[in-house]
């Protein structure tokens, strides 16, 4: 097979597809670009960046594309029933990111919790304000309610469990009362915004945004609100104006809505913590990464 690699791969996954006879070229191309150019390709892999549409479909139906793999957990960024409708498979890793992800969401907890972000900044400005940031909160005690408990959610629950936490999570296809097979009791979206001091967000794109206005003002004042899953699972103004009048005490914000970020008033908010889109950028992630899309591709060739 002739495989593209638009968004970057691990090496020694780039090394094992071409022992195994395919040919590997890694280049990006820009979405005007794309389409002619997966004409001449037998799969392509691609992260986030990469967007892979309709249109870019219909041209690579003139070629030879056969095979549409997103390394990583979500699939929002291809159009998955179209290209399935036109005899395209495409596949993802669910499974190689999630202890990255969790860990980083673990990571926005405690610095909101404990002001570690914005602290730091200002001492780099030559401040030293710890009365202004000496009235943080322990994480031990509290209620992490989780949106979405899959793989991820899953491993961010058993970190939280282990700090002492309380744990309850929201799943759309679980109901209200039932376990999770970890012990974790799923309860109602408004339960979980109403008893919740952390609320994390894990689950896909939905059809509009999770946290609203109306939803903030069901949530615990000064409850903390972690994002690692996709952007526009928040609406950013209400967060803004939230994060502004108190009610929500911070924000740890790895996905945004237009990527790179242009909402500058909300990442350079003093209340939160924010990383570029890097919750599955850990060498070891990368790596299962590239494992799962070789076993992806033997599995396809086979």
């Amino acid at each position: 097979m002739r495989i593209l690699v638009t968004d970057g791969m691990d090496k020694s996954a780039q090394e094992k597809l071409r022992e195994m006879g395919h040919e590997v070229v890694e280049q990006f191309y820009e979405p005007d670009e794309l389409g002619k150019a997966l004409q001449d390709f037998d799969a392509v892999v691609v992260r986030s960046k990469t967007k892979v549409r309709q249109n870019h479909i219909d041209e690579a139906l003139q070629g030879k594309l056969k095979l549409i793999i997103r390394g990583g957990v979500g699939v929002d960024n291809i159009d998955v029933a179209y290209a399935k409708e036109k005899g395209i498979e495409v596949r993802n890793t669910p499974k190689a990111s999630s202890q990255s992800v969790a860990e980083l969401a673990l990571g926005h907890m405690f610095s909101c919790a404990r002001y570690i972000s914005i602290s730091g900044h200002t001492m780099r400005e030559g401040k030293w304000e710890k009365k202004a940031y000496g009235k943080g909160t322990e994480v031990c005690g509290k209620a992490v309610g989780i949106i979405g408990y899959g793989r991820i959610g899953h491993c961010l629950g058993a970190m939280c469990k282990a700090l002492g936490m309380d744990v309850m999570a929201y799943g759309a296809h679980h109901e209200p009362g039932t376990v999770a097979d970890d012990g974790t009791p799923y309860v109602s979206l408004d339960e979980l915004f109403a008893k919740s001091d952390f609320i994390s967000l894990h689950a896909p794109k939905a059809d509009g945004p999770i946290v609203t206005a109306e939803n903030i003002e069901k949530m615990k004042d000064g409850v903390i609100i972690i994002n690692t899953s996709r952007g526009a699972n928040i609406d950013d103004d209400a967060l803004l104006a939230a994060l502004d009048s108190g009610k929500v005490r911070a924000a740890g914000l790895d996905v945004y809505p237009v990527e790179p970020a242009e909402n500058a008033a909300l990442y350079a908010h003093p209340a939160v913590s924010c990383t570029p889109h890097i919750g599955a950028s850990t060498k070891e992630a990368q790596k299962r990464i590239g494992e799962e899309i070789v076993s992806i591709i033997k599995e396809f060739n086979a």
